[in-house]
Order: C-alpha cells, then structure tokens, then sequence
C-alpha cells in the first residue's frame, strides 16, 4: 500500500491541515490513556478542541466542499453521518472513557475517509469558481492550540 502524502488541490489544504491536527488529537487521547492521565483532563482538552476547532472544520466541509459533490451523494451521506456521530461523542457526559476511546478511532477513520475517499472525488468536479469561495472563506485560518495542560507529554 502506498504511504506518499496525497496531493490535495489548493482549495483543500487548509482542511487537509485541520485533519492533520484531528489526527494528533487522537494521538493525544490514545497517549493520555496509555499514559493513565485522569479522564477528566483528556476530556476537557477534547472539549477545548471540539469547540474551538472541529466545530468549525465540520460546517465548512458541509457547507462548501461537500455541496461539490451534492448533499445526496453517498459519500457526502456518510461523512454528515460520522460527523454528527462524531458531535454525539464529543457532547457525551455520562460514559465519558467510553466515549473518548470511540472519538479517537472513530475520528481517526474518518478523517482516513475524506482524505482518501471523499477529497479525491470533490477534487474531480470541482470550478474554479467553489475553489475560490472556498479559499475567501477558508483563507489561512489556523487550528487553535494554545492548551496548557500538555498532558500527552
């Protein structure tokens, strides 16, 4: 199986990057619970990140790169699906370990899925003229990740 970086199309960078820090939010979960760091702690980072990143990431990719595609699409289907499972697990406060070990490969898997699947088919049909909005919208924003307790580390 081949491991090269993807190339992704200008338009979509910005939110190949945000995937990037989805995935090390996993890495981070995964490590605070190889590490035994208390739930509470890995919780209120992934609550930290959820609304100061992934909330924003999630209604960019469906209210303009996925309409590429159209709402109907099944590819388009299954990532709205995950990403509301994704705000169930996020939003969970009674089985938080359970909750927080589903969001890490749960998250994971559908990040590999956009990345994979779904960009290369949006990367296929889309103008010049969504690549621009997309850009205007999306211009250099950057993930927020100013946490303090490091306790991946």
């Amino acid at each position: 199986m081949n491991k090269a970086p993807i190339k992704r199309s200008n338009f979509l960078k910005p939110l190949s990057r945000e995937h990037h820090h989805g995935l090390l939010l996993c890495w981070k979960i995964k490590t605070g619970f190889s590490k035994n760091i208390e739930i509470e702690r890995i919780k209120n980072y992934t609550d930290w990140f959820f609304e100061a990143n992934l909330k924003t990431h999630f209604k960019l990719e469906e209210e303009i790169a996925f309409p590429v595609l159209g709402n109907n699409h099944l590819l388009v289907e299954r990532a709205i699906s995950e990403h509301k499972r994704l705000r169930e697990l996020f939003s969970e406060k009674i089985e938080i370990k359970k909750s927080l070990l589903a969001i890490e490969h749960e998250l994971e898997q559908h990040i590999r899925f956009e990345e994979r699947i779904l960009f290369n088919e949006i990367e296929q049909l889309v103008t010049s003229e969504i690549m621009e909005s997309i850009n205007q919208i999306h211009n250099n924003e950057t993930i927020s990740d100013d946490w303090k307790d490091e306790f991946w580390k």
